[in-house]
């Protein structure tokens, strides 16, 4: 919360709107890093963004796990991707329970 804080002057209303913006991103991008009719590139350019938005929120464990999809991708091999979508769920529980 610290680096939503600091994203956010403190302003509560405006932490809320930035972590719906996170919240949808995750929702938009999360499903696209498996779509195959995307390219490697343009896959690593979504968990870029992914790492960014996570960076600005202070959401520690998907901004670590987009930056590994991300050089994975831009790279060989197999991409790990089980590990980013349950830290985006668990991400998405913890704004969820932030409301209630």
């Amino acid at each position: 919360m610290a680096a939503l804080d600091a994203q956010t002057g403190g302003d509560a209303d405006l932490a809320r709107e930035v972590l719906d913006l996170f919240a949808g991103q995750c929702r938009s991008i999360l499903p696209r890093l498996t779509d195959p009719a995307l390219s490697r590139a343009e896959r690593a350019d979504l968990a870029h963004t992914l790492k960014g938005s996570a960076a600005g929120v202070g959401a520690a464990r998907v901004h670590a796990l987009a930056h590994a999809a991300e050089a994975h991708l831009r790279g060989a091999g197999q991409v790990p991707l089980d590990d980013l979508a349950d830290a985006v769920d668990a991400a998405l529980r913890a704004i969820a329970e932030g409301r209630a």
